[in-house]
């Protein structure tokens, strides 16, 4: 199983002042936390998007071409590229870019993304908001399996035997389908023969088993190679050196960040009991020591055969030097333990 690190470089306020950080300070730092988690060992990293004020990240490609150069061996992707507001031609373009200046690590997740301000940014109608997805991805992996592209939309313009280079060292780029949990992206991902990734943020993990089975039966049928399925989760997670200081220090920043979310959507304040609850053996939050990781990860492996699991470290803007240890610990503890228990 792949073990990874995915950020979104949220941007907290300072409770004390009110001073929001600085975006620069944490490209810098998260440029840092990627050269970490690549010399710790571990598989992948990926980066966000978002065009918001409480995140530093609008361009992921931006952020994995630097890291190109600071790296050697972990895979760089997006986490997740919100298809629907973007061009795929100029998407497939900047990933080759960072795919070529890696040495062929780039990959690209893709998904409808759970805010919406891209689409009035970008002069997106969100009444378009399923058709764009899917137009655009139909249009991305056409692109990215040949490089002289005819095609015809709705929603963008034609394009007539055009050439879409540079290609990617391959030519062709890995691309992921990230879904929250609707059974129709987990369909259209399983025909298609994509690798799937579910972000499992809140309740429990066991929730999502039969979108696991529906992705796997679907895949089946569609005449995939099952050696070649991957799925994945996305789960928030946070360590330190031992549970109690791990749940203590990272709550306040994990729980102004999710209430400040949750009102934005009419929801109630988060709550001490619910990041318990999360953090209880069956519960979605992956936050703590080493051990409890290790064995919440051996957990989601036996309830869905996973082949790679992310964790989301930086929801509400954690100290970076607190980010460090996380990683660290995350590469050097519980990877090992993780990659020897499934030996």
């Amino acid at each position: 199983m792949e073990l990874g690190i995915s950020m979104f470089a949220d941007l907290p306020a300072d409770p004390a002042t009110g001073r929001q950080k600085d975006a620069g300070a944490r490209l810098r730092e998260l440029i840092e936390e990627i050269k970490l988690a690549d010399e710790t060992g571990l598989d992948v990293f990926g980066i966000g998007e978002h065009h918001r004020g409480d995140y530093a990240v609008s361009n992921p490609e931006i952020v994995l071409a630097a890291a190109t150069t600071v790296t050697r061996n972990i895979k760089l992707g997006s986490a997740v590229t919100v298809l629907s507001s973007a061009d795929p031609v100029r998407i497939y373009q900047n990933f080759a870019m960072v795919d070529l200046l890696s040495g062929g690590r780039a990959e690209l997740m893709v998904g409808r993304g759970s805010f919406i301000e891209s689409f009035p940014l970008f002069g997106y109608d969100l009444e378009d908001y399923n058709q764009l997805f899917e137009e655009k991805l139909d249009l991305l992996l056409r692109i990215n399996s040949q490089e002289e592209v005819t095609w015809n939309g709705k929603l963008r313009a034609p394009l007539h035997q055009q050439k879409v280079l540079p290609r990617a060292q391959d030519n062709a780029l890995d691309i992921w389908i990230a879904v929250g949990g609707t059974p129709e992206s987990v369909v259209r991902a399983a025909r298609l023969g994509l690798p799937l990734m579910i972000a499992i943020i809140g309740g429990y993990p066991k929730q999502f088993q039969p979108l696991v089975r529906l992705y796997k039966e679907e895949y089946l049928q569609s005449g995939h190679d099952p050696a070649a399925m991957r799925i994945g989760v996305h789960a928030h997670t946070f360590l330190a050196a031992d549970d109690k200081t791990a749940a203590n220090s990272y709550f306040p920043v994990y729980a102004a960040q999710m209430t400040k979310i949750g009102k934005e959507r009419g929801w109630p304040p988060y709550s001490q009991a619910q990041f318990d609850m999360g953090r209880s053996a069956e519960g979605a939050l992956f936050i703590g020591d080493a051990s409890a990781v290790v064995d919440k990860i051996l957990y989601l492996h036996e309830l869905f055969g996973l082949t790679r699991f992310v964790a989301h470290m930086d929801v509400g803007g954690p100290a970076h030097k607190d980010l460090m240890k996380a990683i660290e610990l995350f590469g050097t503890r519980v990877a090992p333990e993780v990659r020897k228990a499934l030996q």
